[in-house]
C-alpha cells in the first residue's frame, strides 16, 4: 500500500511540475489578446534637436491626436546616429528592433510599424524585415508595416503616393517667375529604391510642375543633370529646398553648406541665384498628413483576408 501511495504522489509532481515548465513556453508561442496597441514610428532619425523637434515630434504628436487607443513609440534605423545622441547628449533612442523586442516583451498584442522614410530604400528594407520575422513568428497578434512617402504609383486601382506627395510640396514653394526654379535634394544610393527620385522627377513634369526638379546627393538623377536642364529652360534664380524628412547634415552642408562642392555653391558658380529652404519635408503639415494617412491604410490592412505585402 505504501508503494502505491509513493506512486500515486510521484505521479501528481510530476504533472505539477510538467505543467509549470510548460507555461513560459506557452505564453512565448502565443501572446494572446491584450488589447493593448501601439504604433511604432521609424526614422532614419537626425542629431540635430531642432529639426527633430519640428519634423519626427511633430509627425510623434500628430499620430498620438489621431490615434488616441495607440501608444506611439519612436525608433530610428541609422546606428550612427543613435550612437552619436547616446555619446553627446545621453539620449536613448531604440533600434527597430530594440523597439519591437520592449513592445513584445511589454505585452502589446497590435502592432503598426509607420516608416517616415521617403522611398522603399535600404532603411525601409531593414524594417521590413524585421516585421516580417515577428509576423512570421506569431510574436504579435497582428503586426502591420505602413508605407513610406513614395510607394504605390497609382496602378492596380491604388493610390498615386508621387502625386500626392508632388500636392503636398506645393505647401512650401515660394512663388516663382518664369525664370525660377525649385531644386529638391534626395539622399539616393545604390538601391534599386534610388528610382523612385527618377520616378518622382517624371511625375512632376507629368502633373504638370514646371521647373520643379529632383536630384540626390548619392544618386541619379545628379545635380549636374538637374543644372543641363536648369540651363536649357534659360532659369535664372533657384530656390534649393531639402527632399527628406529632416533638414540635418546633408540639408546643412551638402545643399546650404559654404564649401566648394556644396550645391548651393555649384549651382552659383554656374551662374545662377539661390536661395536655401533649410526646412525638412517632416515640418511640412500636408507630409504629416500623408503618414496619418499612410498609418491608417496601415490599420485598414488588418481587417483585410491575408495577402502578399509589400
Amino acid at each position: 500500500m505504501k508503494n502505491i501511495y509513493s506512486f500515486i504522489t510521484t505521479l501528481c509532481l510530476l504533472a505539477v511540475f510538467g505543467c509549470v515548465s510548460l507555461i513560459p513556453s506557452l505564453a512565448a508561442a502565443a501572446p494572446g489578446n491584450t488589447g493593448k496597441k501601439a504604433i511604432l514610428v521609424v526614422s532614419f532619425g537626425t542629431t540635430y534637436p531642432e529639426t527633430m523637434k519640428a519634423t519626427i515630434e511633430a509627425i510623434e504628436n500628430k499620430m498620438a491626436a489621431e490615434f488616441p487607443d495607440y501608444e506611439i513609440r519612436r525608433a530610428f534605423t541609422s546606428r550612427i546616429i543613435i550612437k552619436k545622441l547616446a555619446e553627446r547628449d545621453g539620449v536613448k533612442i531604440d533600434t527597430e528592433e530594440e523597439a519591437l523586442a520592449k513592445l513584445k516583451a511589454e505585452g502589446f498584442s497590435e502592432v503598426i510599424v509607420q516608416p517616415l522614410h521617403i522611398s522603399a530604400g535600404e532603411e525601409f528594407d531593414m524594417v521590413k524585415d524585421v516585421v516580417r520575422r515577428l509576423e512570421a513568428a506569431n510574436a504579435f497578434d497582428s503586426i502591420v508595416l505602413g508605407r513610406p512617402i513614395l510607394y504605390y504609383m497609382g496602378q492596380a486601382g491604388k493610390i498615386d503616393d508621387y502625386l500626392a506627395a508632388a500636392k503636398a510640396l506645393e505647401l512650401q514653394y515660394p512663388k516663382r517667375k518664369n525664370n525660377e526654379a525649385i531644386v529638391l535634394m534626395g539622399h539616393g544610393g545604390v538601391h534599386p529604391g534610388n528610382s523612385s527620385y527618377a520616378a518622382m522627377q517624371q511625375r512632376l513634369s507629368d502633373a504638370g510642375y514646371k521647373n520643379v526638379y529632383v536630384y540626390t546627393v548619392e544618386g541619379y538623377p545628379s545635380l549636374t543633370g538637374v543644372i543641363t536642364k536648369l540651363k536649357a529652360n534659360k532659369v535664372k534664380k533657384v530656390t534649393l529646398m531639402p527632399f527628406m524628412l529632416v533638414a540635418g547634415d546633408h540639408a546643412t552642408n551638402d545643399m546650404a553648406g559654404d564649401e566648394k562642392d556644396s550645391a548651393k555653391n555649384v549651382l552659383l558658380a554656374a551662374g545662377f541665384k539661390v536661395n536655401t529652404y533649410l526646412h525638412g519635408m517632416g515640418e511640412n503639415v500636408n507630409i504629416q498628413e500623408i503618414y496619418v494617412q499612410h498609418t491608417k491604410d496601415a490599420i485598414a490592412e488588418l481587417s483585410k483576408p491575408k495577402t502578399k505585402k509589400h
